[in-house]
């Protein structure tokens, strides 16, 4: 018997070379010859990549039982840790089981009377067990029979450990050739005369080609005469073995010419003689713009970075502001009318009010996703950026205002539109280098369908006229004003007009331009007027409110607030700890309102607020913010139940802010 199984062995070992590059195929035909040559049942059951078995294979001489059995022996997606595993790994030999011994493998349903596990070690590692199994009663395995089976789970070792490796040839192939297509740089590989054997997808792009059609196209024919002339000289220096680099233009299919930055290496057989060259080609005609792009795009980041610096100063700044304002507004009420105190407090709520005035300047120019508008008179809004035109435009250029108190109100968010504002007047102070004057002018219009300009919306409209006095536009540099990061000066983002345009744009506004080389230019903004509807507050009146929560992490703002509202009879209850107003109202306290900073280190004022209003539905919350509304963004919703008052506030602020919300104020000794 021992030349017929030494023949088979050798058949096996054949069989399992031709199907080496097929992992499934080398299980099953190693699991059909066990079975076989040793007769009965023969199964293979490896380890997965990560650890754990693989599903079994599965074969038995009775076609019908393959199925039934394998489920019983299987032990897929289960890790090498039982008594059977343990032991082959460690002993690296096989474990034959017979009568009771076999039940631990598969129990009693199949009455399998006798089994062979041989383990499979490949590389040196265990990676598996090769089974056979019997159902004879009395049924045993023969030392010979044991000892084919080791035979057969080495030949099967060394055929997985071929396919795992062919595996990973494969797997190396498809990520190096994924590299090449999916790269954005141009691959293109030469033969010695520079004809193109391959070229990825990108390569194609670039010389404006399908990749298909470029096998076999010279690379000359891309190239100008001196191209032609470079390109021999470098295929020269690669065939001598040296790499170059180098830039070049190379022309498209369509006529238009590309720069490129060109690498070129030179490829060489088994037997060290050059074959050709490949080339990595980078598109670098769009290199001047880009860098200027990412130096417009540096100045945003830094623009950003300084809006949000300015906004974390100014919430800081504006609840030390509230402090003093605060108490000073005490020492008014109480100090008598024209006495030294009254007057230097008096002094001090206008210093507060200029800081005030400044910070929420500044915040409107902080970084702000958020998207709340509110109704803005026109008046107001140009009173209050005055200043700003001012500070912008510097002493030598005169400002002239011009607007009635009755231009209708728009809807916008105020800080962007004063941003949209302090644009246009930056830009028209670039014009005025010598001096001049700018002039603003607010009125009314009805704007009717098919008049013109073209694109002003119809309907009630505030038109905003601002002119100055400087050196104007050429008509071409008009029409492209307004395109975003176009600009006639080599400092500048070319930001601004593109800016103000997307701003007005964005609440259903217009821009036209007007300009006159020399003459100076004229802006025109065309805002839709808001709809004026009377506050509601009947909802609010019908409640009296006597116990007031006041949550604040600053302690001295709490103290103030607390100092600002007693004296009107409410009674106070102060938490620095958002979680600490939680457990007291959790514990039973029932506040009439809350009163909540908006930013708080543990909780913030709106999750605070739905954590009470899980016990009181209908509680009332003021908030209290250093930060402007739109800064705040979605970090605030306000309903018909809440309000925001902004930091800093004096104390008839902050009592109207309370009687708007909540209703009368209670008597005092209620």
């Amino acid at each position: 018997m021992a030349y017929p199984l030494r023949y088979a062995l050798a058949d096996l070992a054949l069989a399992l070379s031709r199907v080496a590059d097929n992992y499934a195929e080398v299980r099953s035909t190693a699991v059909r010859a066990a079975a076989d040559m040793i007769g009965d049942g023969a199964g293979v059951q490896l380890l997965r990549d990560d650890g754990r078995y693989d599903s079994i294979t599965y074969r038995h001489v009775d076609d019908e039982r393959s199925a039934s059995l394998g489920r019983v022996l299987d032990h897929v997606g289960q890790l090498p840790d039982d008594d059977f595993s343990t032991a082959l790994a460690a002993s690296r030999r096989p474990i034959v089981l017979a009568g009771d011994g076999v039940e631990p493998l598969a129990g009693d349903e199949h009455q399998i009377h006798a089994a062979v596990l041989v383990p499979v070690i490949v590389d040196n590692t265990y990676s598996g067990y090769l089974v056979l199994t019997r159902e004879t009663p009395g049924a045993f395995y023969s030392t010979a029979e044991v000892e084919l089976a080791r035979d057969i789970a080495g030949e099967l070792a060394l055929a997985v450990s071929s396919a795992r490796a062919l595996e990973r040839l494969r797997a190396s192939e498809e990520r190096y050739r994924r590299v090449l297509e999916t790269i954005p740089e141009g691959v293109l590989q030469l033969d010695p005369d520079g004809v193109a054997t391959y070229a990825n997808e990108p390569m194609g792009v670039v010389l404006g080609m399908p990749r298909p059609q470029l096998v076999g196209v010279s690379l000359r024919g891309f190239l100008d005469d001196q191209g032609q002339k470079e390109l021999t000289r470098r295929l020269g220096e690669c065939e001598q073995g040296r790499s170059t680099v180098g830039a070049t233009r190379l022309m498209r299919a369509d006529g238009s010419r590309r720069s490129v930055r060109m690498s070129m290496m030179p490829l060489m057989d088994d037997q060290s003689k050059y074959t050709g060259v490949v080339c990595m080609v980078t598109d670098t005609t769009d290199h001047i713009d880009a860098r200027g792009l990412k130096r417009q795009l540096d100045h945003l980041r830094r623009l950003d970075s300084l809006g949000q610096l300015i906004g974390g100063i100014s919430h800081d700044f504006n609840n030390l502001l509230t402090v003093v304002g605060g108490s000073a507004d005490m020492i008014l009420t109480e100090a008598e009318e024209g006495s030294p105190q009254h007057r230097m407090a008096q002094d001090i709520l206008e210093a507060v009010g200029t800081g005030r005035t400044l910070t929420h300047q500044l915040l409107a120019f902080g970084r702000s996703e958020g998207n709340r508008p509110e109704i803005i008179p026109i008046p107001d809004l140009l009173t209050d950026v005055q200043s700003l035109f001012s500070r912008t435009l510097g002493e030598h250029i005169g400002l002239d205002l011009a607007f009635g108190a009755d231009v209708w109100p728009v809807r916008a968010e105020r800080g962007p539109l004063e941003q949209a504002l302090v644009n246009v007047a930056a830009n028209a102070r670039d014009a005025m280098l010598r001096g001049g004057m700018l002039r603003v002018a607010a009125s009314n219009e009805v704007h009717e369908q098919g008049e013109p300009p073209e694109g002003v919306p119809t309907g009630r409209l505030v038109h905003m006229v601002i002119t100055d006095t400087g050196t104007g536009m050429t008509e071409e540099v008009r029409q492209r004003a307004l395109e975003p990061f176009f600009t006639t000066r080599p400092t500048a983002a070319g930001l601004g007009l593109a800016t103000t345009a997307g701003i007005v744009q964005g609440i259903g506004g217009h821009i036209e331009l007007e300009s006159q080389p020399r003459l100076g230019t004229t802006v025109h903004l065309y805002l839709p007027a808001a709809e004026e509807k009377p506050a509601s507050a009947e909802a609010r009146q019908s409640q009296v409110i006597g116990n007031v929560l006041i949550v604040e992490d600053q302690p001295e703002v709490a103290q103030l607030v607390q100092r600002l509202i007693e004296p009107a009879g409410y009674a106070i209850t102060v938490a620095t700890d958002a979680l600490m107003a939680v457990t007291q109202v959790a514990a039973g306290a029932h506040p009439d309102l809350l009163i909540t900073d908006v930013v708080m280190p543990t909780m913030t004022g709106p999750e605070l607020a739905g954590a009470l209003r899980t016990h009181q539905p209908d509680l009332p919350v003021l908030y209290m913010s250093g930060y402007t509304a739109a800064s705040l963004g979605p970090q605030l919703h306000l309903d018909d139940n809440s309000m925001l008052i902004e930091k800093p506030f004096t104390r008839s602020t902050l009592l109207g802010a309370i009687r708007n919300l909540c209703g009368p104020q209670p008597t005092p000794g209620e």
